[in-house]
């Protein structure tokens, strides 16, 4: 690996934009992702519609000039604590990068991202079967949701519409 840099995305640059797309359409077909690349509609608007958003901000891992991972994260807010918190929406590492903790320092710029935000947590969610992922996130503190054990953990849920 040559230099891995660490950046916080400009929506506004061409550079930047064409990596968060070209690393999410991977992402999207890797099968952790689904194994469906991005539709050309969501190719053109996505970064965009990004940038129009204001609580939504994404970190680059570059190794010299080649994008090679991304996290898109977005602000939402915790009634119990009456503050912001930032929600991990998508962690991804090109398969020729993985295994080299570029996951790891994304995230850690993602936390203090946050931090400046005033935020009292990070979420994300994670399918079971991606184990590394799940040690990954494991081991830089992440642990599941209960506010009191008797009633369990949380379980991520989703409705289409």
């Amino acid at each position: 690996m040559s230099t891995l840099c660490i950046v916080e995305a400009d929506y506004h640059d061409p550079r930047h934009a064409r990596a968060i797309v070209d690393v999410l359409d991977a992402y999207a077909r890797d099968p952790a992702g689904g194994g469906e690349g991005l539709s050309a509609s969501v190719k053109q608007r996505l970064v965009g519609e990004l940038a129009r958003r204001p609580q939504a901000f994404s970190v680059l891992a570059f190794d010299g000039d080649e994008p090679v991972g991304l996290v898109n994260a977005i602000e939402g807010f915790s009634t119990f604590k009456c503050r912001p918190l930032v929600n991990v929406h998508d962690v991804a590492v090109l398969p020729s990068h993985r295994g080299q903790r570029i996951a790891e320092r994304m995230l850690e710029v993602v936390e203090t991202l946050a931090r400046a935000r005033g935020a009292c947590k990070l979420t994300l969610e994670v399918l079971e079967g991606n184990l590394p992922a799940v040690r990954l996130y494991q081991r830089i503190g992440f642990e599941g949701y209960q506010l009191d054990p008797a009633m369990g953990y949380a379980r991520f849920m989703q409705k289409w519409l």
